[in-house]
Parts: C-alpha cells; sequence; structure tokens
C-alpha cells in the first residue's frame, strides 16, 4: 500500500478513534482479528460475515478507517469499503492458529500488527522498538500487481537488462518461467541478483508472492497460483514440449490476477506463451513483448506480436520503464489506493 491522504490522516487521531471492521466468515478467524484489533488499542466496530454484513451495514454510523477482509475482495465489497470512505483495505489473511498454540498465534498476531504500524505510519500500533525499526521492511509484502516473465534463449541477460532498471520497491511481485537447462537453472538467480537489489529465487517449495522478489518457476515440476498470492508447487511434471510451459502458467495468473497481471515475453525460440491469448485479452490483463529485433533469440517475442494482442513492445530498459510508468498511473487514477492483498 502507498500512503495517500485518508491513511495520513490516521496519523492524527487517537488509537482509540481509528475504526475497525472485519469481515471473515470462519468463527475462530474472527475472534483472533478481534482479539488483535482490540489489542492493538483500535475501535473495533464489527465483526462479521459476509451474510451478516449486508444486513448490518447500514446501521453502522460515520466513516470505518480500516476494513480486515479475510475472503473475497468483489464487486460488492468494493462499493461498501467506498461508501464507507475507508482508509486502507487489507484482504486475504493466513489462517490463525488457535489461542492455545500460545507461541504460532502470538507470532500471527504480531506480524498483523506489524502491516498495520507499517501501512497506516502509524508506529504506536507495535510496542517493541525492534519490530519498529527492523520488522517493516522485511515483512512488508504489500504488492499490488503480478508481473509474470517468460524467456527462452537469449533471456537471461534481457531479464538482467529488466531488473536493473526495475526498482524494487515498486508494489510488485515478478514469477519468471524461463526455459533452461535443469543442471544450470540453480545458477539463474545468481546471475540475475548481481548489481541491483532483487531478490531472486527458484521456487522449491510452496510460498507467497512478495514485493521485491522475483521466483523462478522450476523446471522439473508444475505450480499454481491461487488468488490468496500463494505459489503452490505441485509434485508432477510439467506437460508438453516446453518445460516450465510459458502458456500455461500465463492462462493461470491471468485468470486468477486479471487486470492486476502483466506478462512480458522476452527473448527465446518458439512460440511457448501464445496458446492462450484470446483468454488473456477477456481478463484484462497486459501483454508485452521485448523489441525482436534486440532480442538474441526473436521468434518467441515475435509470436506474441503476431497475435495481435500485444499491447507494448520495446527494449529490457524501455519495457521497465513502461512498466513504472503504467503503475504510477494506475495508483493516480485508483479510486482507492491503499488497498492490500495481505501476506499474513
Amino acid at each position: 500500500m502507498k500512503d495517500n491522504l485518508r491513511a495520513l490522516a490516521l496519523k492524527d487521531k487517537h488509537k482509540s478513534d481509528i475504526k475497525v471492521l472485519v469481515v471473515a466468515e470462519d468463527h475462530h478467524q474472527r475472534m483472533a482479528f478481534s482479539d488483535t484489533v482490540r489489542s492493538c488499542g483500535l475501535q473495533l466496530v464489527d465483526c462479521v460475515s459476509r451474510a451478516q454484513l449486508q444486513d448490518k451495514f447500514e446501521s453502522y454510523e460515520g466513516s470505518i478507517d480500516i476494513w480486515l477482509i479475510d475472503g473475497d475482495y468483489d464487486h460488492h465489497m468494493a462499493t461498501a469499503t467506498a461508501a464507507s470512505q475507508a482508509a486502507a483495505v487489507l484482504v486475504g489473511f493466513s489462517q490463525a492458529p488457535y489461542l492455545n498454540e500460545a507461541q504460532q498465534y502470538a507470532k500471527w498476531q504480531r506480524k498483523l500488527k506489524r502491516k498495520l504500524a507499517h501501512m497506516l505510519a502509524l508506529p504506536m500500533l507495535v510496542n517493541n522498538a525492534t519490530d519498529k525499526n527492523t520488522a517493516y521492511k522485511n515483512e512488508a509484502n504489500d504488492w499490488r500487481y503480478v508481473v509474470f516473465l517468460g524467456a527462452s534463449m537469449g533471456g537471461p541477460s534481457a531479464v538482467k537488462e529488466f531488473l536493473d532498471h526495475l526498482s524494487p520497491l515498486l508494489p510488485v511481485s515478478i514469477l519468471l518461467a524461463h526455459h533452461f537447462n535443469q543442471t544450470m537453472i540453480s545458477t539463474l538467480p545468481r546471475i540475475l541478483n548481481r548489481h541491483n537489489e532483487w531478490r531472486c529465487q527458484l521456487i522449491t517449495s510452496t510460498q507467497r508472492l512478495r514485493t521485491g522478489q522475483c521466483l523462478i518457476v522450476p523446471i522439473d515440476k508444475q505450480i499454481v497460483c491461487d488468488s490468496t498470492g500463494r505459489i503452490i508447487l505441485l509434485d508432477q511434471a510439467w506437460e508438453g514440449d516446453y518445460k516450465p510451459a510459458i502458456g500455461q502458467i500465463l492462462k493461470n495468473t491471468s485468470d486468477v490476477y486479471g487486470s492486476e497481471l502483466i506478462n512480458i515475453i522476452f527473448s527465446g525460440m518458439g512460440n511457448d506463451g501464445t496458446q492462450y491469448l484470446d483468454l488473456i485479452q477477456d481478463n484484462d490483463s497486459q501483454l508485452w513483448a521485448q523489441e525482436p529485433s534486440l532480442s538474441a533469440c526473436p521468434s518467441q517475442p515475435q509470436a506474441i506480436i503476431d497475435s495481435g494482442y500485444c499491447q507494448f513492445v520495446g527494449s529490457p530498459t524501455a519495457l521497465a520503464e513502461k512498466l513504472t510508468e503504467y503503475i504510477t498511473e494506475r495508483a493516480v487514477s485508483a479510486p482507492l489506493d491503499s488497498f492490500i492483498v495481505s501476506d499474513l
């Protein structure tokens, strides 16, 4: 989440005057949120399910500053949060441990407190001085957009140039699928990390998307993305000639992230990535490509361009600049720029 006037205005409020509404289907989850909000000293307006919210929304007086939503953020929820003049909306949380699992529950609760403290510029929500100084940077996983990169022959140098010119502070998380030699794939993070601040790593277990991170899809196992930001590693091999299957991942990410997804195809051989472009168009996902004349191997980006669905073509540097510009423009025009997909 980036700062905005509503969120910054909370700094001038006393903790007890900051109103929080929790929406969660699971009773235990509502109890955990309720306990955490009250322990922060914030004012808990209500803790309800979606059905209860529909029945009770009109009875809430005044604006609601913070929404914690454990579930889908659909049109009805967006309308409700906008009507309440929310300063921040946090969506999607891991299941809270039970209260009798004291150590795990305390860790979950601390993460939520740090998230609130950092995103709302309210350090008083965190009691421990060490948390205030160091936890924010390490646990700020407030991505707004997913950037999917597809590459093959000639891809490493192109992707590295792209990362070198892209700030890791942007609210994006990157997923890279690269046709690569199985015995050499472990060297790719070191190649891409050099001389920039991106954290590149190979996916070896199920994990979550994070800002400032570039996750590299494995060659030998399939992955599936879900709407909470998890990258789920499956115990099954990729099907077909391409490994990993760029087209398959592109379709999955587009189905899940829709208009919050930017796809970029770099240098490579073949036409992997062109298989489902009509469906991707329907999801309002962006599709860009590296300029073929500047690609070590032009056939893959050229196939994307020839499809008629490509919306921008440029050098790796120009693609990074375009992405920065695209995100900045959308942030300015967004009706609620304090929307967060939580990683808790």
